[in-house]
């Protein structure tokens, strides 16, 4: 017999090879109907599994991650196998999944296209009706190897020779066997609604040197309304598509000119980033941060010095030459390093820490033209970084500050719903990173710790941490239910060390600081276009780029309009014309379409009163008053807003 120990602490005994599928049969037929896959002493396995020792379980359904996970893998061996009876010959990738559904990278003979996808889905459809068995088998590479070669498919073969020997199994779905190492659904009868969404390119193992493959993007779903809501919501988001949204309400725009992935913020745009910055200056300020600014630039060697060119170097921009042989810079692709060099300025002793410097820095990555996605994946970015020198019996304290600060973000923007992802080293890995087992472990302790004092939610996740320290990362649901990744906390026990930073301590000897790298926002541009996406572009009224447009209804009042316009700015509330010669029911459609919160309609009746017609955006019309009453009714609902966010 074997102990099975379940997440509420009961214990019960099972006959050794017992699966997980039969222990939730004996707990609930529903549960046995509805479990898609478990965790058996931390790590997700397939229901069909014998268990052999004592163990602790959790069962996943599909609420949770490792179900959604687990289904969402099936699919992709589900799509593979349509995509082999449609296309003889095709040569199949890899095929995760993903945040929210899978995908496939395939090598077809023949082109595929989204005309394509439905005749695909329906043989994906069709196949899971019969509810085919999926079955694993733990295979030897050298058989492994001569089942891809015979096969003709170099890019099985790839994956194989990265293999261990003792490591490898293949799972097996009706006529298609795949490379593997699962989990998986018992059957594909578990999946009752399909959906092909996309067809786009990716390079083979994202290197852009390789073949361009076919990527086929899809989700699934256990039953049909669950489909059907996915659909509403892909709908909401293509309308809040950050891309479409820039355009409308003329925040940025990218030229091919200047460069693909490099945004130009076009005046509006530069108004919200200016807001957004001097926000966080703001909030910064209370907390002792003390501002900088470093060069676009900087020497090789100063990214030699910290690590950077060895770990990203060679998919980074390549090193500037200038008429001196002996000099070569770089792009700046990170801003610690500078900031470090700050810190060598003078001397430091521990009465001077923490020392905390910001900077909003324009950093240079090169990133593959095929992953450029708008604002959210670009090659020139602003990070709303800070480091802060700390000495250890201050990094905890620090490290909860900043998490403070996160939060008092979070509230003010309304992102309600989020989880803080500690990102740890893999520890079956570690060339990856740099720095001792020691100096890794001291770092791992106070994040996991900060984190439980704060009462965070947490996940952990191996192999997330940064090459030179592990991390906290917030994991935020925007307002239609998407997860983002944004904003970032790590501690740095190495970064200190190669450059040499030292504080006179109260000893009177010389001791190594602790760095505390952190944004809150991540990037300016990401951030912005989270904030799009998650608002629809109607942004809260201390934010909004514009306030206020007044439309004169006639030529005749544009002098008026311009007066009233001009008295708004004055009082800080910020306020443009829209003097166009067209009718006055068509200014108010393309403002009302700009999400500007206020209208101000203005005609003889308004100049002779000295006042406005007011529509509010989303409610229509709310009267007239005087520029006097509005400025009043603008600074309280500001006002308003403002102390919603300290109450939160």
């Amino acid at each position: 017999m074997i102990k099975i120990t379940f997440p509420n602490g009961d214990i019960r005994e099972y006959a050794k090879g017992t699966t997980a599928m039969q222990i939730a049969e004996s707990l609930s037929p529903r549960l046995a109907a509805e479990v898609l896959a478990a965790t058996v002493n931390g790590k997700v396995k397939d229901l069909n599994m014998p268990i052999n020792e004592d163990a602790e379980i959790k069962l996943h359904k599909w609420d949770d991650e490792e179900g959604k996970r687990t289904f969402w893998h099936s699919s992709s061996h589900l799509l593979a196998e349509a995509l082999e009876a449609l296309y003889p010959g095709i040569k199949f990738g890899i095929g995760p999944s993903i945040e929210n559904g899978f995908y496939y990278d395939v090598d077809s003979p023949e082109p595929i296209t989204e005309s394509d996808l439905p005749k695909i889905e329906k043989k994906m459809e069709e196949i899971a009706r019969t509810k085919e068995a999926i079955s694993r088998r733990e295979v030897s590479k050298a058989e492994a190897l001569d089942t891809y070669t015979k096969k003709g498919d170099q890019y099985k073969v790839e994956l194989i020779n990265d293999l261990e020997d003792g490591t490898i199994s293949f799972y097996t779905n009706g006529n298609f066997t795949d490379l593997c190492r699962g989990p998986h659904l018992p059957n594909m009868g578990y999946i009752k609604a399909v959906k092909l969404t996309s067809v786009a390119g990716a390079y083979w193992r994202g290197n852009e040197n390789n073949k361009m493959l076919t990527r086929i993007y899809g989700i699934t779903f256990p039953k049909k309304s669950l489909l059907d809501e996915y659909l509403v919501l892909l709908e909401e988001a293509k309308k809040r598509d950050h891309r479409k949204l820039g355009k409308e309400l003329e925040l940025f725009h990218f030229s091919p000119r200047v460069g693909a992935g490099l945004p130009l913020w076009l005046p509006k745009g530069a108004a919200l980033r200016e807001r957004l910055e001097n926000f966080l200056k703001n909030v910064q300020k209370k907390y002792g941060y003390l501002q900088v600014v470093t060069p676009h630039i900087g020497m090789k060697d100063l990214y030699v010095t910290s690590g950077h060119y060895a770990k990203y170097g060679k998919d980074s921009f390549q090193p500037i030459h200038t008429p001196d042989e002996n000099e070569e810079f770089l792009l700046k692709p990170m801003n610690c390093p500078h900031h470090c060099e700050i810190y060598r300025f003078k001397p430091r002793s521990y009465k001077d820490l923490p020392l905390r410097f910001a900077e909003f820095g324009t950093v240079y990555r090169y990133e593959q033209s095929g992953e450029l996605h708008g604002l959210t994946r670009v090659r020139g970015f602003t990070q709303d970084d800070a480091h802060i020198f700390c000495r250890p019996d201050q990094l905890k304290e620090e490290f909860m500050k900043v998490i403070d600060i996160v939060l008092y973000i979070f509230k003010t923007l309304s992102f309600d719903k989020f989880t803080a992802q500690i990102s740890l080293r893999d520890p079956e890995n570690k060339e990856k990173y740099i720095g001792t087992d020691e100096n890794w472990h001291k770092a791992e302790q106070a994040i996991i710790e900060a984190a439980k004092e704060k009462g965070l939610e947490t996940t952990v996740e191996l192999g997330e941490a940064a090459f030179y320290g592990p991390k906290l990362d917030f994991m935020v649901r925007d307002a239609i239910g998407r997860k983002w990744q944004l904003g970032t906390i790590q501690v740095d026990y190495n970064l200190p060390e190669r450059f040499d930073l030292t504080y006179k301590g109260s000893d009177d000897k010389d001791h190594r600081p602790i760095m505390i790298h952190r944004a809150p926002f991540g990037s300016m541009e990401r951030f912005v276009a989270l904030l799009l996406e998650h608002t629809g572009g109607k942004f809260p009224l201390w934010l909004a780029p514009e306030q206020v447009v007044v439309l004169p209804i006639s030529e005749k009042f544009n002098d008026y309009a311009q007066k009233v316009s001009d008295y708004l700015n004055n009082c800080d509330i910020r306020s443009q014309v829209d003097d166009r010669n067209e009718k006055i029911g068509r200014k108010i459609r393309d403002n009302e379409l700009k999400r500007i919160p206020f209208l101000l309609i203005v005609g003889e009746k308004e100049e002779q009163e000295n006042g406005v017609s007011v529509r509010v955006q989303g409610e229509g019309d709310k009267g007239s008053m005087s520029c006097e009453e509005f400025v009043k009714m603008v600074e309280d609902l500001v006002k308003n807003e403002v102390q919603a966010i300290d109450k939160k």
